[in-house]
């Protein structure tokens, strides 16, 4: 793991040349349905998310139409995505809630957001930070990777490696931290055969130097 302040910002700066206004894969129309689609992005990729939401957002975009359209339609929509029976009852069970406890908005904080059936903090953080604006780091297992191999963590969990994060990297760059990490992780530091030879982190990179 690097301690080195200047290498540390180093990164993020070319990060921030790369990729000045990155944006989530997730394709969304308020932030009621970015809610929506974090919650189905578990276990399932951001592709296919959206194609199944592509036509659900069309007739149930916010909490009351949600609940109009009901569990077992809801279900059809989105029946392509792993885990898609628990994922149903709890956008539901979100919706209602949203109606009867906060005036059908998303909560802005990650007390109220946690309470919520199907978010859990990655996903509260993720919310944060894109809908919201605020410094929160969500680590899912792009971040988690991504972090470790280029010397920004040496955890395991993802709780260790968000708070390892939000102590290393500058302050100035916590609002696309995780934004940077999974896209970088999706599409350059994969999973299997990391593209070490097209990575502008390369130089900096610890995994390069084992």
């Amino acid at each position: 793991m690097t301690t080195d302040k200047n290498t540390i910002k180093e990164i993020f700066e070319r990060f921030e040349i790369e990729n000045p206004d990155p944006k989530s894969d997730l394709i969304a129309n308020n932030e009621y349905t970015f809610c929506i689609a974090v919650l189905l992005s578990a276990q399932t990729t951001d592709k296919a998310v959206n194609k199944a939401t592509k036509e659900l957002f069309k007739i149930a975009d916010s909490p009351e139409k949600m609940l109009e359209l009901g569990e077992e339609k809801l279900r059809d929509f989105i029946k392509i995505l792993g885990f898609h029976n628990t994922k149903s009852k709890n956008i539901i069970l979100l919706s209602k809630m949203l109606v009867d406890k906060y005036n059908s908005k998303i909560p802005n904080n990650r007390e109220d957001l946690e309470k919520l059936p199907g978010i859990g903090r990655k996903s509260a953080n993720v919310i944060l930070n894109r809908v919201f604006k605020l410094d929160y780091i969500g680590v899912d297992t792009h971040v988690l990777r991504v972090s470790n191999r280029i010397g920004l963590s040496d955890h395991k969990t993802p709780l260790e490696v968000e708070r390892a994060l939000l102590n290393v990297v500058p302050k100035e760059f916590h609002k696309y931290v995780s934004d940077w990490l999974v896209l970088h992780g999706r599409y350059i530091c994969t999973a299997k055969k990391p593209n070490c030879s097209h990575c502008f982190l390369h130089d900096l990179c610890e995994y390069e130097r084992r």
